[in-house]
C-alpha cells in the first residue's frame, strides 16, 4: 500500500477502496449489534428456564428420595429401567443473520406411566411427573444454549472483522489517498510553477 504510485488512477482506485471499507465496516457494524441483541434476549430466556428447572429438579429430587425412603431403592430403580428413552422432538434450524440456530419441536403430552401401580406409590408418581416436566425444559434450555454458543461466535467472528476494518484497512486507504494527493497536489504546483516561468520566458 506504501508503495503505491501517486497517479490520478491510484488516487481513484485508494478512494473507492476506502470509501467500500468505511460501507463494509457500517454493515459489519450493525450486523454486530443486531447479534447481541439477539443473544442478549437468549441469554435472559435461558436464565428464566434454568431457574424452573433449578427449581422443578429440587422438588423432583425430594419426591425422588420420599420413593426411596418408602419403596426401597431398588424398586425406584425397577420402575426407573421402565421409563422409555426420550425421543419426542425434533430439531430444525432457523437462520439469524446468517448464523443457523436450532428450533426444537415438540408436543407436551401428561405422563402415561410404563410401570405397574402395585409396587410404586405418590412419590414416585411425583417424582416421574416432576422429572417430565424437566425434561421438556432441558429441550428448551438445549435449543437456547446451543443457539447464545452459535451467536456468540458469530459476534466474535463480526467483531474482528469489523476491528480489522476500522483499525487496519480504513486507516491504511485514508493514508494511501492523503498521500497520493499530497504527491499529485505538489506536481500540479510545480507544473503550475514551471508554466508561469516558460510563459514569462515567451
Amino acid at each position: 500500500m506504501e508503495n503505491i504510485a501517486p497517479t490520478k488512477a491510484n488516487l481513484i482506485s485508494a478512494k473507492s477502496s476506502l470509501e467500500f471499507s468505511k460501507q463494509g465496516f457500517e454493515l459489519l457494524d450493525r450486523k454486530r449489534n443486531v447479534l447481541i441483541r439477539e443473544l442478549m434476549e437468549y441469554v435472559d430466556k435461558a436464565k428464566s428456564i434454568q431457574d424452573k428447572i433449578n427449581k422443578i429438579f429440587s422438588e423432583a429430587y425430594k419426591s425422588l428420595e420420599r420413593a426411596n425412603i418408602t419403596i426401597g431403592i431398588y424398586e425406584v430403580e425397577e420402575i426407573a429401567m421402565a421409563v422409555p428413552e426420550a425421543n419426542d422432538y425434533n430439531i430444525l434450524f432457523k437462520s439469524v443473520m446468517g448464523v443457523e440456530v436450532p428450533h426444537i419441536y415438540f408436543n407436551k403430552e401428561d405422563i402415561k406411566p410404563s410401570y405397574g401401580f402395585y409396587k410404586s406409590n405418590t412419590a414416585m408418581d411425583l417424582a416421574y411427573k416432576d422429572f417430565n416436566e424437566v425434561k421438556y425444559l432441558i429441550y428448551e434450555l438445549a435449543e437456547l444454549e446451543n443457539a447464545i454458543y452459535r451467536l456468540a461466535m458469530e459476534v466474535k467472528k463480526t467483531q474482528k472483522r469489523a476491528n480489522a476494518l476500522e483499525n487496519i484497512q480504513i486507516p491504511r486507504f485514508k493514508a494511501a489517498v492523503k498521500n497520493i494527493s499530497e504527491v499529485l497536489e505538489e506536481k500540479e504546483r510545480e507544473d503550475f510553477f514551471r508554466l508561469k516561468v516558460v510563459k514569462k520566458k515567451k
